[in-house]
């Protein structure tokens, strides 16, 4: 499976990268992680606890970073393992470029599954691959900008109280 994506983040490519390479910030960003330990130079190890469809595991696994050009672009590598679930490897080319308020993130991420995981099929592997990614750098962009509350407020304002069926049928 694979997927690529661009996002503008608020920050400065520095900020971004430094955010990158920080054991606390992936282990805040990387969704259902429990553990981060390491460092960039040595790799890190990671416990993430997640569920794919009917199955949930808990995967032990390492994530390894090369190809680091300060700044500009890095590679992210992981593969764990979630016991009887199977396993589930893939990358990351992350890449980042000064813009107008900050900078342009972009990314090609690659992943593979084994075991029970793939026998639940593609599309909800592919699907459930695609929402890590995107959680995983919706977390990184809110923190280092701050969370969106404003909007998600604005937005709840806006929005019409809706009736079930049954308040429907009463009116």
């Amino acid at each position: 499976m694979q997927m690529s994506d661009t996002r503008q983040i608020a920050a400065t490519p520095a900020q971004v990268y430094a955010a990158l390479l920080d054991p606390e910030m992936l282990k805040a960003c990387v969704p259902g992680a429990t553990e981060v330990e390491g460092s960039p130079e040595e790799g890190f190890t990671a416990t993430v606890v997640q569920k794919v469809g009917p199955v949930k595991a808990t995967f032990k696994g390492e994530v390894t970073i090369s190809d680091m050009v300060p700044d500009t672009s890095l590679k992210i590598d992981g593969a764990g393992k979630g016991g009887a679930a199977g396993f589930a490897k893939g990358g990351a080319d992350v890449r980042l470029v000064a813009s107008e308020g900050g900078c342009t993130l972009s990314y090609d991420v690659e992943a593979k599954v084994g075991g029970k995981l793939a026998q639940l099929g593609s599309r909800i592997i592919d699907g459930f691959a695609k929402k890590m990614a995107d959680q995983f750098f919706t977390n990184l962009q809110e923190a280092l900008e701050g969370p969106k509350e404003e909007v998600a407020e604005a937005e709840r304002e806006e929005a019409p109280a809706k009736k079930g069926w049954f308040g429907r049928a009463k009116s």
